[in-house]
Order: C-alpha cells, then structure tokens, then sequence
C-alpha cells in the first residue's frame, strides 16, 4: 500500500531526483491524498511507507522554537531517535538490494511505469558480453510483460509496409537550387569516382578554404586543411589563363548503421591502398550539416554549402588530377583505380531536418529523403550497410550515448517508455510517418527507430537498384573479418592485396571497442531482451524476406 505525505510549503523540495533513472518529471498526484507530494520507501523490492519507521508531522502553527519547550530529556530522546533512524535508513541504503525514493513518472501504461530521457560506428569485439548475475529488480519486471506486450501487438497489428511517393527531379532541383548549380548532369569518362573540373576565380594568394564550415567549427581537422591549403595551388589545372580544380564526389557510402561496425569497418576499408575516404570520417552533410544541423537540441546553424562538402574529398581528388595529367599509361591507370568513399552512418536512417525545411507533408510522411538527393546525382552510386541484432544494436547504443545513471534498470524503463510513445503514434499515423517523425525521435529515451531497418532499406530499394547494395551482419563480421572484407573487395571492385597489406588489414584489432565500464554493466534483463525482440521480429522477418536470407532474423545470431 502506498501512503502519502502531505508537506507544508516551507518544507515541500523545489527539486526532486529519482533512484533510477536520474532526474524524473513530477508524476500525477497521489489519489488518497489529492494536491500532495508523493514519497514512497522501496526496500528489498517492497514499497514502503517512509512514516511506519518515523512518523513526523508538520502542523502550520508549529515551529522549531516549540523544540525549546520540551524537557532536557525528552529533547535528548527525540535526538537520539532521530539519530537510529537515520542510521537505519543509511544502512539499507549501503546494503545494495536496490532501496530507492520513488518519484512518480507521468508516464504511465498498464502496471508499470517509466522515466524519460533525455560517433556511430561499433566493432566486433562489442559482440563478447560480460554476463553478471541478475539483480533482484529483475525478477519484479516480469511482470510488466504481460502489459508490454499489448502494446507490441497494438504496434504489429497496424504495420503496413507502403510504397513511397517518389518526388521528380524538378522537385528535387527547386528544393535545392544551389545543389543543382553546382554539381553537374556528367562526370569525367577517365575517372572510376564521379569527378569534375570547375572553374577557380581566385589567385594564388585566395584561401579556398576561408569560409569552410567544417574548418571553422572542427577544430582538430585543421591540420588537414592547413595541408590542402599548402598544395592547393600546385594541384590545379592551368588553361589560357584560367584555373581549375578537380572536384570528386564518393563513389561508394557506408550508409548505416550507428553501432553496427561502420567504425571498424571503416578503420579496415582504408588501409586498401584503391580507396581514400574523405578528410572526415563521418560528416553528416547530407543528413544533418546540409540544413545547418550539428545538435539538433543546439538549433539550427548556418547551413553548409555542397562546396563545403566537396573541400572534404579534395585530398583523393589532387591525386586523381595527377594520374588525369601523368603522361604514363601505367601512372594514368594506377591513379584511375582510386575509389572515394564516405562512412557517415546517419545517411541511411536519419531524416529528422525534413519536418524544418520541407512543407508540403503527404499524412505527416517527408516528401524528400536523403536517397533521392544522392540518386539524382549519382544513380550508380554503391552502398554499404552494416546491421546487427537490433535488440542488441539498440542496447549498445544506450550504453554508449547515455551520459549517466546507466543499468539494466533503466535501460528497461527506457524501452517501455519508448514502446509507449512509439504505439500511440502508430495508432494515429502510417508507420513511415512515425519512424521520420522527428518529435516523436527527439522524445523517446531510447532509439528504438534506428533498428527498424526494413523502412529504411525498403525506401533506399526503391530509388537504388537491389545491385548497388551490399548489406553485412556485424555477427558474421565479427566471426570472419577476412571474408567481410574480400566480399567488399569483390562488390567495390577493388585490386587485391598482397599478403602483407591483407594481414595487416585483417588481424589489426577491432575498432572503436566498448568502454570498459559500460562492459562491467553487464547484460540487459532476460524479460527486456524478450520483450525487443517481440517488437523487432515482425521488422526482421521483413528484412530477411527482402534480402532472401533468414540470417536476418538474427534467430540464430
């Protein structure tokens, strides 16, 4: 039973912190005791009332000073009672079986409750778990099954996997007019990536890099731009007094997805002495930096425009303008074979700027994607993703992004929390509408969207061709880094290494490796695993269906 304390206002917390989950929201008040402030004891998983070890009783015509009244010994008793109470609440607090003060949260749903919340890449070392023994809370969470599961049935019973509206490339071209105007219809023949030389207006003295935004808000790449500052001049072409430069856009992206391997991925990829990557591994243009977007909760900055991007490949395109003007056939080809990539792993998933620059919304749908932008330029373009479990993937990412009070308890409350928010969407809107939905992203504790792969591929496939994708499991590349990376050889087309090099790439340790602590937190709870991978399997089944490959059931991981 639950009992409430009614504080005076000179004593009532102007702020209040939660045991769990770190600070909660104020909760819905006490229904025995209407308008008062809620405090609840939790001891070895039980609740108790605060008062059954105290009872203290604040009257509004009373003060300290009466204390003054009482006699020598019954103020010395009231101390020393004071003083047991308080060392008997210090020591359930010390004897670790999860005592807390429970706050209440304003989410509710059936019998359980709560709290809300506030680089991408991940590597194959990640999927060796620490397993500790379960806590004592986790026996009290089956029984939210029961009610979770509701939930995840209403969320199956409304997917519906739709087509997309596909928008024309004159709607593509008046969203974007300066996209258009600069990146042209037609690439160079001589050159494997999608290059082409503009026009410099300016002299030997002119910073080409002045007003790049990457260089002025990144401060730890401007050693780089430094060096392609110094070379700059060198590297242009000279024609009846005029300058150009070469400009290259990726031939190939690793599209997705945040703490899947795209790091570890990555780090391997770029020692293949064919590919050169751009000067920063993940830039996020086309998904975030491209609308001004660098923190999403930090507003909008100035936007970065594509020539700020293309500064990014300038390094592999001073090589590729080489090997255009070597006069050896062998120097020429040698050069040609450079394949540019770029590994931001938002670009398959995140469309969250949509709802700020784009009006005319079909039910609450975007009307453009990030894919259809890329396909209107490059329409051959390759494309890498990396999955994994998402119930796992999932789990991965609240370790790495939350800043504190991480456990599987709260990592728990998080997800049901996330459910909830997640079902009352669907009940109103289509599922796409709901996983672009940037309010809905920003207000859910955990990224419970990121997984639901099956959207995304399926829009990516409907602009790209089946061909131009190669999907990867992390499970399979943790297993066999060497037959990962021949099968992304094989699918970009590149040379092959000598034994060396290949060595070199495939037994260097994995990337990007899981803090210690968040190791040492040890596994999610039983009952939240079971409750991901009831929401996730309809997903999944999806995505195996579309791929013709069960692996990405992840039954069998």
């Amino acid at each position: 039973m639950r009992h409430c304390v009614q504080l005076s206002p000179d004593h009532t917390h102007k702020q209040r912190v939660g045991g769990r989950g770190g600070p909660h929201h104020s909760g819905p008040e006490c229904p025995a005791c209407p308008g008062a402030n809620r405090v609840v004891f939790r001891v070895d998983g039980k609740q108790m009332n605060l008062l059954a070890v105290l009872q203290v009783r604040a009257e509004g015509d009373e003060s300290w000073g009466g204390l003054l009244r009482f006699r020598k010994g019954k103020r010395c008793s009231l101390v020393f009672g004071l003083v047991i109470m308080t060392l008997v609440t210090a020591s359930y607090v010390l004897s670790g079986a999860h005592q807390e003060l429970l706050i209440a949260s304003p989410f509710h749903y059936g019998a359980f409750s709560s709290s809300p919340g506030a680089g991408d890449g991940e590597h194959p070392g990640d999927m060796k778990e620490h397993h500790h023994q379960p806590s004592v809370n986790n026996t009290s969470y089956v029984k939210d099954y029961p009610s979770v599961k509701l939930i995840i049935d209403s969320i199956t019973a409304r997917l519906e996997f739709t087509p997309r509206q596909l928008p024309d490339r004159d709607d593509l071209r008046r969203q974007e007019p300066h996209m258009f105007s600069v990146i042209p219809s037609k690439f160079l023949p001589d050159s494997r990536s999608p290059c082409w030389y503009e026009e410099f207006p300016g002299r030997n003295t002119t910073d080409p890099y002045l007003t790049n935004s990457y260089a002025l808000y990144s401060k730890r790449f401007r050693a780089t731009f430094d060096a392609l500052r110094k070379a700059f001049w060198s590297r242009l072409a000279h024609a009846a007094g005029r300058h150009f430069r070469l400009r290259c856009l990726p031939r190939f992206y690793i599209v997705g997805q945040p703490k899947c391997g795209t790091t570890d991925l990555y780090d391997r990829l770029r020692l293949h002495p064919e590919v050169k990557f751009s000067a920063i591994k993940e830039p996020h243009w086309w998904t975030r930096k491209r609308f001004g977007i660098v923190r999403l909760r930090d507003g909008l900055r100035d936007r970065y425009p594509v020539e700020d991007y293309l500064d990014l490949f300038d390094l592999a395109a001073h090589q590729i303008h080489q090997g255009l003007q070597a006069s050896s056939a062998e120097e020429h080809s040698k050069i040609n074979r450079i394949t540019i990539g770029e590994a931001s792993a938002s670009t398959m998933w995140d469309n969250n700027a949509w709802t700020f620059f784009y009006d005319n919304s079909s039910d609450g749908e975007p009307p453009f994607l990030t894919q259809d932008f890329i396909h209107a330029f490059q329409p051959d373009a390759k494309l890498i993703v990396m999955l994994r479990d998402p119930v796992e993937r999932l789990y991965s990412d609240y370790l790495y992004f939350a800043s504190s009070n991480k456990s599987a308890d709260d990592f728990h409350e998080k997800v049901t929390e996330a459910l909830q928010l997640f079902e009352n969407c669907v009940r109103d809107y289509s599922l796409r509408a709901c996983v672009y939905n940037n309010t809905l992203n920003n207000a859910m504790p955990v990224r419970l969207q990121v997984g639901l792969y099956a959207v995304y591929l399926l829009d990516w496939l409907a602009v790209f061709n089946k061909e131009q994708f190669l999907v990867l499991r992390l499970e399979d590349h943790a297993s066999n880094v060497k037959d990962t990376m021949h099968r992304v050889f094989r699918f970009l087309d590149l040379g092959p290494l000598s034994g060396k090099q290949e060595a070199l790439m495939t037994k260097s340790p994995a990337s990007n490796a899981r803090r210690p602590e968040d190791r040492n937190l040890g596994p999610m709870w039983p009952v939240t695993q079971r409750i991901l991978r009831d929401f996730y399997g309809p997903f999944n089944a999806r995505l195996a269906l579309v791929l013709a490959d069960e692996a990405f059931t992840w039954q069998k991981t």
